[in-house]
């Protein structure tokens, strides 16, 4: 299908994650096609019944065009256009109901992390970027900066110097989660490295 100047139109495809954009993107394309309407209402006063059917059949075709196999199976049984559009609606916002509770259950685990005292930088770092990881593939927007103060807060008393140093030394605005991974490790090293040295002379 092409638009008036005879470029293509890119049908969205509808994801588990893209509902809300994919919904913007079809109902500007329906409307290209002078088919949102008819869609949207299932009638259109000003069309007879075999340009209202002519219609419907256009925006249903382009409704399963904009879905993969499983997606489509959804809508195998919808008799028009507007039925599949409020099939496909009732399913995504009962998953974006769900969604959000999974959102600010992590939300509240985020918020309460802490370092444990027996606990390396390096498995404190996994356990918060997995908690980050995981709100990120449900929509949450988190930047760098956010998730280095998260970071930096709870750690345990003995890297509080660091913590200190690194506040003083650079701009928290701009550091990387990497740079502040690399700075906290090295100096988790140089904290064991003492320690090493005393129980092989103990030895």
């Amino acid at each position: 299908m092409t638009n008036t100047n005879g470029a293509p139109f890119q049908v969205p495809m509808l994801t588990k994650e893209n509902y809300g954009s994919w919904c913007i993107r079809m109902k500007a394309l329906l409307g290209a096609y002078d088919v949102w309407e008819i869609m949207e209402s299932g009638v259109d006063e000003e069309d007879d019944v075999a340009t209202t059917k002519k219609k419907d059949q256009k925006a249903l075709t382009l409704i399963h065009q904009s879905l993969d196999e499983k997606m489509s199976d959804k809508v195998a049984n919808a008799t028009n256009s507007k039925q599949a559009w409020n099939i496909l609606q009732t399913s995504f916002k009962g998953l974006d109901k769900v969604k959000k509770v999974r959102l600010q259950t992590l939300r509240g685990e985020f918020e309460s992390l802490i370092m444990k005292e027996s606990e390396s930088v390096s498995d404190y770092i996994s356990r918060v970027l997995v908690v980050v990881n995981q709100m990120k593939r449900y929509g949450e927007e988190l930047n760098d900066d956010r998730v280095v103060a998260k970071l930096l807060r709870p750690l345990i008393q003995n890297l509080i110097i660091l913590v200190v140093a690194i506040e003083e030394s650079k701009d928290l605005d701009t550091m990387t989660i990497e740079e502040l991974m690399g700075s906290l490790q090295a100096h988790e090293e140089k904290l064991k490295k003492p320690k090493q040295e005393s129980a092989e002379q103990a030895l």
